[in-house]
């Protein structure tokens, strides 16, 4: 773990300007400043006496939640990222008197950030939205009890600033739309509980505008701490910190629209789940500022609009997408609950039979839907976001396909963050992608769990469409770091929107062991049927062959580590792989696979009805 340590803190200030190093001084020495106080007994910071609290209008939110999943919550339920939970409760037990400074999570149980989830307080964030929509006066007094009882409980047990629930500023912004809902909603409050729940804001803003994720660690983490800013800026406006904590949060949000929603409105981190948790951390925001008189948003809609678009382009009908890049289940209110939004318009209807191709060329996607129900995607931009590409996946030119709702070629996912090295890398790594390695390398260097050494080129090169086929054709140089650097180029063509034909070649020198790699859903049953593979999940059928190799079915393998997918944060199962591994020059070297929905096809018939461009 020490090592590991060196490897982050070299890796962040290896690449810190100056001004980003003074940056991380201020905040060393404020946390050396703050553990001093708090070695004397001395309280961090409290709300000055007479404070005064301007009166707000929260933003709405749409619950999912039925009778029955309160029922859960209101028994114990909360939510630990399929993590256990006994485990969680003795981790916050152990380092409950600690100095959040002084908290280490190096063991591998409990993932930390499996630690923070239940203390975000969401599930009471469901309740609340359900009180609203009680009809029954007692259960709705009963549900405001016992959310009054768990958050008071909550703010004694974590004294601050002690323990885990304190080492994330990130963490704190999303507890403090929890507090202000409370406040809002729950009349059950006694004057000295109110202060209480008043103090607990005001603390966790003091804390974040000290400890703000900037310059290098600019990402969904400083939109959270932003948001926390604005909503405790706006209860505490008519003083002096609130107005510096408004005007902070404001300045950071309309700075990092532009930054972190691209142009094309795709994610700069390459995380499609990260980027609905932005979006909605972004809605959270916008309505209330506009709500309480305090910012015109016009302009944060506009990207905040394009971003909608970009995820409606990707979305299955039923709000899914890829789990392209990094995804932690975390949630801008809860589970089941949303902002307002603005609702994207069908941007990929499809008219008179033909396919629909989309492509979005500052994030690096294209995705193409068909008459007969099929969505194709393909990857052809870089890493993530820079300079520690954080969030993004070593999957260039990596393909996904659905039909009907049902993944076919799919992204396995992430599985977890912490305390498993190992699968760790394997999951953000090139070969848990639909993509080729080369000497059985990532496109980039792991640094940590989190930081890649560089990042690459990628792009798009070709897009034509025409009245019985589309093709696409993309590179990367990401193994140009090689001794014998090699360029990978894919093209991919469909033919009368059911014929998926991808060729794989590649440039360079030297001699490389090339490897191939398609992963399917779990449910998918993958069958030898000469001369390909079939694959079935429900009632969809896929045929996969490749006229000039023979791939090999795995599954489930721990050494090394292939064929495995992660549904959710802390879940992974054994999941199908076809695997095709070559070695010989770049110039040697090919693959060629032919996917064909509904029914097999014939390779020749296939290969000599692409047409010339």
């Amino acid at each position: 773990m020490m090592m590991s340590r060196l490897k982050f803190y070299a890796a962040r200030l290896g690449r810190a300007s100056f001004r980003e190093l003074w940056h991380r001084a201020r905040e060393k020495a404020f946390l050396t400043g703050l553990a001093a106080v708090v070695r004397f007994n001395l309280s961090p910071e409290r709300p000055p006496a007479g404070l005064e609290i301007s009166p707000l209008s929260l933003p709405s939110t749409f619950s999912s939640a039925d009778d029955g999943f309160i029922e859960e919550l209101v028994s114990g339920r909360v939510f630990s990222l399929n993590q256990d939970q006994g485990a969680i409760r003795d981790f916050e037990i152990r380092n409950r008197t600690k100095l959040f400074t002084q908290v280490v999570a190096d063991d591998p149980e409990p993932d930390l950030r499996a630690v923070w989830e239940p203390a975000r307080l969401q599930h009471l964030s469901i309740v609340l939205a359900k009180i609203g929509e009680t009809p029954s006066v007692r259960a709705a007094g009963e549900l405001k009890g016992w959310v009054r009882n768990v958050l008071l409980a909550w703010i004694s047990e974590n004294r601050f600033p002690y323990g885990p629930h304190y080492m994330s500023a990130m963490e704190c912004g999303l507890r403090i739309p929890v507090f202000l809902s409370t406040l809002q909603t729950l009349d059950v409050l006694t004057p000295d509980e109110r202060k209480m729940v008043v103090r607990a804001v005001y603390q966790h803003a003091w804390l974040i505008r000290r400890r703000l994720s900037l310059f290098s660690s600019l990402g969904n983490h400083t939109v959270a701490e932003c948001l926390g800013l604005i909503l405790a800026g706006g209860l505490f406006r008519e003083s002096r910190p609130g107005r510096d904590w408004l005007r902070t949060g404001l300045s950071l949000l309309e700075q990092e629209v532009r930054h972190q929603i691209l142009d094309d409105g795709g994610p700069a981190e390459q995380s499609f789940h990260y980027h609905r948790f932005v979006l909605d951390l972004y809605w959270l925001a916008v309505e209330f500022l506009e709500k309480n008189g305090l910012h015109d948003c016009a302009e944060i809609k506009k990207r905040l609009s394009r971003g909608e678009l970009f995820l409606a382009a990707f979305s299955d009908g039923r709000g899914a997408w890829p789990a392209i890049g990094d995804g932690d289940d975390g949630q801008a209110i809860a589970p089941g609950v949303h902002p307002a939004r603005e609702s994207a318009p069908d941007a990929m209807k499809i008219e008179a039979g033909r396919p629909v191709i989309q492509t979005f060329p500052d994030s690096g996607y294209t995705v193409v839907r068909t008459s007969k129900g099929a969505i194709f995607t393909f990857d052809h931009g870089g890493l993530g976001l820079p300079p520690l590409f954080n969030h993004g996946h070593a999957d260039a030119l990596s393909v996904t396909l659905a039909k009907n709702s049902r993944p076919i070629l799919v992204d396995p996912g992430t599985f977890r963050y912490n305390g498993v090295l190992e699968w760790r890398k394997y999951f953000k790594g090139t070969r848990a992608h639909n993509t080729v390695t080369v000497e059985g390398l990532d496109q980039s260097d792991q640094i940590t769990g989190f930081i890649w050494a560089q990042g690459y080129e990628a792009g798009l090169t070709k897009s034509l469409s025409g009245p019985r086929q589309i093709v696409l054709s993309a590179f990367h140089d990401g193994y140009a770091r090689l001794n014998s650097p090699v360029r990978h180029w894919r093209t991919v063509v469909l033919l009368d929107q059911n014929v998926f034909i991808i060729k794989d070649v590649f440039e360079g020198q030297g001699e490389n062991i090339f490897e191939l790699n398609f992963h399917f859903h779990p449910e998918a049953s993958v069958n030898r049927t000469p001369p390909g593979w079939e694959v079935s999940i429900g009632r969809e059928r896929a045929f996969l062959t490749m006229p000039d190799g023979e791939f090999t079915l795995v599954e489930g393998q721990r050494d090394p580590i292939l064929g495995w997918y992660s549904s959710a944060y802390g879940l992974k199962t054994p999941s199908p792989v076809l695997n095709l591994t070559r070695k010989g020059s770049p110039a040697e070297v090919s693959f060629t696979t032919i996917i064909a929905l509904d029914n097999p096809v014939n390779q020749a018939e296939a290969l000599a009805a692409v047409e010339e461009p």
